[in-house]
């Protein structure tokens, strides 16, 4: 399987900021470890261009990224302070995605160890995501006129209320979220399929949830490529994920995940998603669990 890295981008933040960019290092170097996950080709992305990003984002904010010349409530809606690097590390990270959904289409399977930054609209980002890479890389794909169908499985802890935005009335792209009902974001956007949890849910209400959002996801999504937003945030140890899910239960979801796309010969494109773990170790092996499963469709047959 082809997977894609984008951590030698530094996004240079100040002491103390909760987002944990080391998470992307670590987790690359646990893929590449003995023993990490086997039979892969890492690989270093293109930067997606302003054209192919202007198929999502309005040129107006585009142009307010890349100078630097956001409103300052825009910006701290984003979370991040910009800089050069901000912009091409956010360039990169769609590049990623890109590059993961072209290999998930010749391969069976791609990865980005990093992306779902879901929380971007086309006029404007947030929740630390500047431009959204699954949306771009979607339009990009149909443009080639490689997909037709794509469906969109979320199941990080937080709504992707920008993917669910852009995608709106579009029966070219079937979208799904599993989140927290309370958790951000506070105002909700509309998915196809929104299953919605209560802080506290745990196991038990997860994982039903999650096989109705996979089941959904594949049979009416009717997808020539699925996106997998495997986000680690929904675990018991997440700092900003209040879901309560346990490692165990994060395994099955990516097996569902897995076996669903396996056996209607879907390719699936996964990147990571959040993952806010009060030890960063736990958050690296669960985003490495979520790439390990779907190595496992590396080589299967498309249908």
């Amino acid at each position: 399987m082809q997977i894609f890295y984008t951590d030698e981008f530094v996004l240079p933040l100040p002491p103390g900021h909760r987002f944990p960019m080391e998470k992307y290092r670590l987790l690359r170097e646990a893929v590449a470890a003995p023993g990490g996950v086997i039979g892969v080709r890492l690989g270093v992305p293109a930067p997606t261009s302003d054209g192919e990003l202007r198929l999502v984002h309005t040129p107006g904010y585009l142009a307010a990224v890349i100078a630097g010349t956001l409103e300052r409530r825009a910006a701290r809606a984003i979370g991040f302070p910009w800089s050069p690097g901000m912009v091409e590390r956010s360039r990169r990270s769609v590049g990623a995605t890109v590059a993961a959904a072209r290999a998930a289409l010749d391969d069976g399977a791609g990865a980005n160890l990093a992306g779902g930054t879901h929380h971007a609209f086309p006029d404007r980002g947030g929740g630390f995501c500047v431009f959204n890479d699954v949306a771009v890389a979607t339009r990009i794909l149909q443009r080639e006129g490689r997909v037709r169908q794509v469906a969109v499985l979320d199941l990080d802890v937080h709504q992707g209320d920008g993917t669910a935005a852009i995608f709106r009335g579009d029966p070219s792209v079937f979208t799904v979220s599993v989140h927290g009902g309370a958790n951000y974001p506070f105002r909700k956007e509309q998915s196809d399929l929104d299953l919605p949890l209560d802080d506290g849910a745990g196991d038990d209400a997860f994982l039903p949830a999650v096989a109705r959002a996979t089941e959904a996801a594949v049979e009416e999504g009717r997808p020539d490529l699925l996106f997998y937003i495997a986000g680690a945030d929904p675990h018991e140890g997440d700092r900003l994920g209040r879901l309560a899910v346990t490692r165990g239960a994060l395994a099955r979801r990516d097996e569902w995940v897995v076996e669903a796309c396996r056996s209607r010969g879907i390719p699936v494109a996964v990147v990571m998603g959040g993952g806010y773990g009060r030890d960063i170790r736990e958050t690296v092996q669960i985003h490495l669990a979520s790439v390990r499963a779907v190595a496992g469709l590396a080589g299967a047959p498309a249908g």
